[in-house]
């Protein structure tokens, strides 16, 4: 597979005279591309084969929301030197404009403005034009419904005739207000809309089209074939497969995939609507120009040893991932400030300029430390592996990269198995290990941020801060998580008076995480686990399932031989069924396979203790005269339902006049200690005469 190449490669025409369109659209929401920026693209498209650059920023007014208005000579300036560097570097200027928030399309008027205004741009030295109907409603004004059958035919008509009025141009875009199947209704086959363009559309203009959806995970060959029966033309894609417009903290690094090179004979071309941040598209737009130049080499490739991703004989994702890359890296190396401190090569004269930079390289003189100093920081050069678990992190709007899958695998099976810590079995040994592994990609990530935060291209890095910034904070909770389930100490990243850095979403978060459907179309499928928790009384049938939940979790922390040797707890005889529970101060915890834990109390626990002869001093008893005991099983991974079950046993405790509660725990009992010391209420309580290895714990009421 051979690397993307110049102009010279590119030529094919699978629609007649045409050419295939293949390039960018600047089509998105937010803050535009500079001029700068602009060039450096066209520079790029051409030295990577692609032809297009479709001019269509939504906040641009004059695009868009002021639509009517003709630029001013300053922007008219701007412009004509933009149409002008694109022909320069071989790349078509197609200049889109969307009066369709408020156009009345029966108004000669309105039609007048229009033409007028394309008549400016047109004398900007531009010769190719794109109508777009996007993102507006649907319902047409009184009088548009009494000049024409259908929004479709109002759209039409205004659009042929502002196509003749320029002299038909070889390229003319049209975009429909229903542009992805997902909008047809009821189908793209019987759409009266899409017919409606089809038959009465002129044959010269062009229909873009986003594929099923308007953020298409896949398009096929099938759905183009059937919309191009319907439009009367083969579409030309508007992909929105690398637009982040509708997230502010998501990108997209990964490469074009999932349209296979089949399609390029049956498209009137492929503009991809990137990530808003200019810098952060250089894969985007690398891999689409591998992918349009796919079948002009005629080699095929072998995809015997390929996954079921790597189907496409032309075209495989990841190897032009790999070269994009590649690519990249030497543009992150490449400093973009004068003065920066990557030093010129040897023998290169700097030229001279009236002002001083804030940072000179570094010259004669400079510090060096001593014997015994701290030597001089040296930043680690970016490599190519950093680049790849980049993209791996900020993939696709479908996909994580295979890294970024094996982090979340091993976070999920980590979280479900934290109760075989302390259990010294062999899952313990499988838990440490694959810890110890995660631990890893975690440190992976931090060495990633802090080489790219050197890199020398500050102008990629600040496009990257915000997103890098905030996935290592992420990270950096989830491995203090995973270290606190392992048990060393001071790793505590959930408590309940956090940092500001220890959550996540603001408002629109909150917002999500009430609603009933959040997190049903997360990348990451979780396994499978119970949705519905029930709390109720405990009743006398449930002795056994008490007794058996126990016994159970004391042999797994301890083992049968060591738990004899253990000194009884007052809360044991709870458990046993020796002492029968104060009235309704015994609950059990419910799931789909039945009792899964249980919370009881004693209003006065003088008399159990008594009992095992176990001495309390009068003074921890008048501060916490009652006693709780609380077990829930390893399968109950959520601790929200034991935090419900103790609130209401504290609740009933209180309510029959007690001024606190205490709760003994062992050692070796690393689920409940966590489970307690994430209760903010329950402290330690100094008690003396406790046996080794036991703790207690207790809240005022």
């Amino acid at each position: 597979m051979s690397k993307p190449a110049s102009a010279e490669g590119q030529a094919r025409a699978p629609r007649g005279a045409k050419r295939f369109i293949s390039g960018v659209v600047e089509g998105f929401y937010g803050r535009p591309w500079t001029m700068e920026q602009r060039t450096e693209l066209f520079k790029r498209e051409q030295k990577w084969g692609l032809n297009t650059y479709l001019y269509a920023p939504k906040d641009d007014y004059k695009h868009r929301m002021y639509w009517r208005d003709l630029y001013s000579a300053e922007e008219s300036v701007q412009l004509i030197a933009l149409i002008s560097a694109a022909k320069q570097h071989d790349v078509d200027f197609i200049y889109a404009i969307s009066p369709g928030l408020d156009i009345t399309f029966s108004n000669p008027k309105e039609v007048a403005a229009l033409k007028r205004k394309l008549d400016q741009v047109k004398q900007f030295g531009c010769s190719s034009f794109s109508l777009l109907f996007d993102d507006i409603e649907a319902d047409m004004c009184p009088a548009d419904k009494r000049a024409f059958s259908s929004f479709a035919h109002a759209q039409v008509a205004i659009t042929n005739a502002v196509y003749q009025h320029l002299g038909d141009p070889e390229t003319f875009l049209f975009c429909p207000t229903d542009y992805c199947a997902a909008f047809c209704t009821p189908s793209v086959s019987q759409s009266s809309y899409l017919h409606t363009v089809g038959e009465k559309l002129l044959p010269g203009i062009d229909v873009l089209w986003t594929g099923p959806k308007v953020v298409s995970h896949k398009i096929s060959v099938e759905s183009i074939d059937e919309v191009s029966s319907v439009l009367k033309r083969a579409p030309v894609i508007w992909d929105n497969i690398h637009a982040n417009d509708y997230d502010p903290q998501r990108i997209y690094l990964g490469p074009f995939k999932d349209r296979p090179t089949e399609l390029i004979g049956k498209l009137g071309g492929v503009l991809t609507n990137p990530n808003c941040e200019f810098h952060l598209n250089f894969v985007a737009v690398h891999t689409l120009a591998t992918w349009c130049k796919a079948t002009a080499d005629g080699a095929q490739r072998d995809v015997e040893k390929k996954g079921d991703e790597e189907q496409d004989p032309c075209y495989s994702p990841q190897e032009a991932l790999t070269l994009a890359l590649t690519d990249w890296l030497q543009e992150f190396q490449s400093s973009d400030q004068p003065g920066g401190r990557c030093r010129p090569p040897a023998g290169l004269k700097k030229e001279s300029s009236g002002e001083e930079p804030m940072q000179t390289d570094v010259g004669e003189g400079s510090y060096v430390p001593g014997a015994g100093e701290n030597p001089l920081y040296t930043a680690e050069p970016l490599t190519l592996a950093d680049l790849k678990l980049l993209s791996d992190i900020f993939h696709l709007p479908y996909e994580y990269g295979p890294t970024a899958r094996t982090m979340l695998r091993e976070l999920d099976w980590l979280k479900r198995h934290g109760w075989a810590v302390a259990a010294e079995t062999d899952v313990t040994a499988e838990w440490r290990s694959r810890a110890q592994r995660f631990d890893g990609l975690c440190e992976a990530v931090v060495q990633m941020f802090n080489r790219l935060s050197n890199a020398p291209n500050r102008r990629i890095l600040y496009d990257l801060y915000d997103y890098i910034c905030d996935i290592k904070s992420g990270v950096g909770l989830a491995r203090a998580y995973v270290k606190t389930l392992g048990g060393q100490g001071g790793a505590q990243p959930m408590t309940d008076d956090p940092e500001p850095w220890g959550f996540r979403g603001g408002l629109s978060g909150e917002f999500q995480r009430m609603l009933p459907c959040h997190g049903n179309r997360d990348l990451f499928r979780h396994p499978p686990t119970t949705a519905v928790y029930s709390i109720r009384p405990h009743r006398a049938e449930d002795t056994l399932e008490v007794q058996r939940i126990s016994r159970e979790l004391q042999s797994a922390g301890e083992g049968k031989a060591l738990l004899m040797m253990q000194p009884p707890l007052i809360g044991d005889g709870l458990s046993s069924g020796e002492i029968s529970p104060s009235p309704q101060c015994a609950l059990v915890l419910e799931d789909e396979m039945g009792v899964c834990g249980y919370a009881l109390a004693l209003i006065d626990a003088k008399p159990a203790a008594t009992k095992i002869q176990r001495a309390v001093s009068e003074s921890v008893l008048k501060d916490f005269p009652s006693l709780v005991t609380v077990q829930v099983l390893p399968r109950v991974t959520d601790p929200a339902p034991a935090k419900r079950m103790i609130g209401q046993l504290l609740s009933s405790v209180r309510s029959s006049g007690s001024r606190g509660v205490f709760c003994e725990l062992r050692q070796s009992d690393r689920r409940m200690l966590d489970f307690f010391s994430k209760l903010s209420s329950f402290k330690p309580v100094p008690t003396a005469g406790l046996p080794r290895d036991v703790v207690a714990v207790g809240t005022s009421l």
